[in-house]
């Protein structure tokens, strides 16, 4: 594991969102438990649903449905769909210096999430980071993480070869979708993944504050 002094520039950066950019778990758990307060699991923790952040809702409600039909569990992910864009975003916040590393990147930038390219685009302009994206890049119509396709979507858009990427994630599944990809991991140690499942992908880079990422003075 090579420390956050070592992590050279890059030609092409690609962020997950949730828990790398911006702390959004209140908002998205929020969202669930709304969803969930009309069924028989209300009671379903915080941290259980914060742990699931990142992957797609299919995984959290067949976990914790598992005895659902296929159409009710997509019933469940309409609704969760309707309650979350109600929040506005409220108690959402992008994580300190972020907009500032954003600027002070060399490379090419772009998204790599399990939320839609709108929605994406859309919390990305709330919080001021929209323009320091070449690119903005979600889950649109095709496998979602820990498949390595909303990756290769910008590998393809920028034309690189996928070693001169680095994809900095906080989850497990960032890690897994990253190494199908090929590109440079960077593991975030402040998000919502369990570090030791991401060490499974043995990520190149870690760091423990998102401004590590920025070139040296």
């Amino acid at each position: 594991m090579k420390t956050a002094n070592a992590i050279p520039a890059f030609p092409v950066y690609i962020f997950d969102v949730d828990g790398t950019l911006v702390d959004s778990a209140a908002d998205i758990c929020g969202a669930i438990s709304t969803v969930l307060a009309g069924t028989s699991r209300p009671d379903v923790p915080f941290e259980y649903l914060r742990g699931y952040i990142g992957r797609h809702l299919i995984d959290l409600f067949e976990d914790i449905f598992p005895d659902e039909t296929p159409e009710r569990i997509q019933e469940l992910i309409e609704q969760y769909r309707s309650a979350y864009p109600k929040r506005d975003h409220t108690n959402t916040r992008a994580f300190p210096r972020v907009r500032e590393t954003l600027a002070a990147l060399p490379g090419r930038k772009s998204t790599a999430t399990t939320k839609g390219t709108p929605t994406t685009r859309l919390v990305l302009e709330r919080f001021g980071l929209l323009p320091y994206f070449d690119h903005v890049q979600g889950t649109d119509g095709f496998p979602h993480k820990p498949s390595p396709d909303v990756l290769l979507k910008s590998l393809e858009l920028f034309d690189v070869a996928p070693g001169d990427a680095l994809f900095v994630g906080d989850s497990a599944t960032d890690m897994e979708a990253g190494r199908r990809a090929g590109v440079k991991l960077c593991a975030v140690s402040y998000g919502y993944g369990d570090r030791e499942e991401m060490m499974r992908f043995e990520p190149e880079y870690w760091i423990d504050d998102i401004s590590e990422l920025a070139p040296s003075s």
